[in-house]
């Protein structure tokens, strides 16, 4: 239980420094150590929150047409160049990959957009299964081959 250790303004003080308006409210009568878990997980709970919702600010897609991220007219035609695997990402931030989406070497992708800080807003179609998928790739791992369009 709680040792009361004073008083403060006519009001009994705790142990921890707390002051208490009742001796016999039984809210107060917890411990230091429960006050202080309580402290503890409402603090990490709240840090957690903040924390997510920094992850989700980072992983915003930028607005693309403007002068940092300009649109490509027409798109452009690129294959992947270099070794390894070249991650897909939901935004234009190391932080936000895209689990288990990746291309590799001469896989052929469209690009719409070019960020300043080089990336590029691309496309990918499976050649054998038809999926497409869309995101952000680190633009210095793609050759342009061409322009997309009609043939005219």
């Amino acid at each position: 239980m709680t040792k009361i250790v004073g008083y403060a303004f006519g009001q009994p003080t705790l142990r921890s420094g707390l002051t208490v308006e009742s001796k016999s409210c039984s809210f107060w009568s917890m411990t230091f150590g429960k006050t202080r878990f309580i402290n503890l997980f409402f603090g990490a709970t709240l840090l957690a929150a903040l924390g997510a919702s920094a992850r989700t600010e980072d992983c915003r897609e930028p607005k693309t047409g403007t002068k940092e991220v300009p649109i490509f007219s027409p798109p452009l035609a690129n294959v992947v160049i270099g070794t390894g695997r070249l991650q897909f990402y939901s935004a234009p931030n190391l932080r936000c990959p895209i689990d288990g989406i990746f291309v590799i070497p001469k896989d052929k992708l469209v690009a719409y957009a070019e960020a300043s800080d080089g990336w590029s807003s691309v496309m990918y179609m499976n050649p054998k299964t038809g999926n497409i998928v869309s995101g952000w790739v680190r633009s210095a791992r793609l050759k342009q081959t061409g322009t997309m369009g009609p043939k005219r």
